[in-house]
């Protein structure tokens, strides 16, 4: 094997390992994928295709930072792509680069997903979440100029050197290109890996990453094979880094918000209006100052003395109003329960809505774990909030009102009763014992 080629191998072999152990610790945080931080785990929740489009869309957005774009036109060059007798020549010189960057990421995907199968629960450990919430500010921070992820100059330098004309050439250059631009790659790659980690899904993980090597090299190929001249480098892709940073430390505290009790995430983040209110103009100011920042930065800008102070003020409010933001439109809508029959009828009636009933009292055990396991689960939150809820405490046996409505909806035998009328007023479905929250849920669903 002549030493070039050594060298190639033992940079894959090298890099390999250190993402595998990357993804596996990724996961030992993320546990049995309760999780919904960051944009790949909810999007995941749409679907895998959704999922897949997400990572060529991040692979699209690396190949716009200032370390990937500025060498595209040079990198087509190289391979020969630009010097090809033939536009079908060029094309498939540019295909087989991009095909290089696909087997550089894809196998990553495998091993990212592959190790994800060996951990579990160590999500409810305040130190691993810790742990991984570092990770992600410490790649934010580094999107956000505070230093690079970059290997040594002079392996950097040998491995630029690799390849050459050709198909062969094309073909190393595309394996090397993730490695040549670690700056910019490094913190969205490992952002993905540790997303693919918490799937432990192989195929949609390698799927995942072979978009991701897709998006990263449709402007290579877009560019080798119709010799496209792309828009000069400039300040907007100072803005490709700042959003990326600002979406890698959301996902920091985005996993540290995963971690606490619904309790404390509710006493964090409000559902109302006025929150959302809030939230809204804290990222619009910090969307602005951002903005200010990256006009700044224009070649000749009279208010380039802006660029710096304009960044460092910026980060804060941008990434604070997504996490307000995010964390606020996720929130589950709360069941806001009504404890007069009448009022929850007439407002049933007016809205042409069904009706929960929950027929409950303090000495009964079924109820306090509807009231503590099934009711505030986000899934019966989220179907109960189609329900009008009427609470009616049946501790007093004496109390003839609260008789009189048991009576109506034949909740005399015992405790608890959870009764669901349509939006007809017909009795649909009822429950006499304690419901775990996905069957709740379910049963909630089917009523119209």
């Amino acid at each position: 094997m002549k030493p070039r080629s050594r060298l190639l191998l033992a940079s894959l072999v090298l890099l390999v390992l250190v993402l595998w152990s990357l993804a596996a610790s990724a996961d030992e945080c993320a546990g049995g994928g309760s999780s919904d931080t960051g944009a790949f785990q909810r999007a995941l929740a749409q679907g895998p295709f959704v999922a897949l489009g997400a990572s060529y869309l991040f692979g699209l957005g690396t190949s716009l930072t200032p370390c990937v774009y500025p060498m595209i036109a040079i990198t087509v060059s190289v391979f020969g792509a630009k010097e090809a007798k033939s536009r079908w020549q060029g094309a498939l010189l540019s295909l087989v680069f991009v095909f290089g960057i696909v087997c550089l990421f894809t196998p990553m995907g495998v091993v990212s997903a592959m190790t994800g199968k060996g951990f579990g629960s160590a999500l409810g450990n305040p130190w691993v979440v810790g742990g991984i919430a570092f990770v992600f500010l410490a790649l934010a921070t580094s999107l956000f100029g505070a230093f690079e992820l970059a290997l040594p100059a002079s392996l950097n330098n040998r491995l630029s050197s690799v390849g050459g004309t050709g198909y062969r050439g094309a073909f190393l250059l595309g394996l090397v290109c993730g490695l040549v631009a670690a700056p910019c790659v490094g913190p969205f790659l490992f952002g993905l890996l540790g997303w693919i980690a918490t799937t432990r899904n192989v195929a949609l993980g390698s799927g995942a990453m072979a978009l991701y090597g897709l998006g990263l090299g449709t402007l290579f190929f877009v560019v080798g094979a119709f010799a496209v001249n792309l828009p000069k480098a400039g300040a907007w892709m100072m803005g490709v880094k700042w959003v990326g940073g600002v979406c890698l430390a959301y996902m920091a505290f985005g996993y540290i918000r995963d971690a606490l009790s619904k309790e404390t995430v509710h006493k964090l983040v409000h559902p109302g209006a006025l929150y959302g209110g809030i939230a809204m103009a804290v990222l619009a100011a910090g969307l602005v100052m951002g903005g200010i920042h990256v006009a700044a930065e224009r070649r000749k800008s009279p208010i380039a003395r802006l660029s710096r102070p304009m960044k460092l003020a910026s980060i804060v409010p941008a990434i604070a109003g997504l996490f307000m933001v995010i964390s606020w439109y996720e929130l589950p809508p709360e069941l806001h329960w009504e404890t007069s029959e009448q009022v929850a009828l007439a407002r049933a009636t007016e809205e042409h809505k069904p009706v929960l009933i929950d027929f409950g009292a303090s000495w009964c055990g079924a109820c306090k774990e509807l009231d503590e396991k099934t009711f505030p689960d986000p899934k019966v939150q989220k179907e109960g909030a189609r329900f009008v809820a009427l609470h009616i405490d049946a501790s007093d046996d004496d109390d003839a009102a609260v008789a009189k409505v048991r009576q109506k909806y034949h909740a005399t035998e015992g405790l608890p009763v959870v009764v669901f009328l349509d939006s007809h007023g017909q009795e649909a479905k009822r429950f006499t014992e304690y419901v775990a929250p996905d069957c709740f849920a379910s049963a909630l669903a089917t009523v119209q």
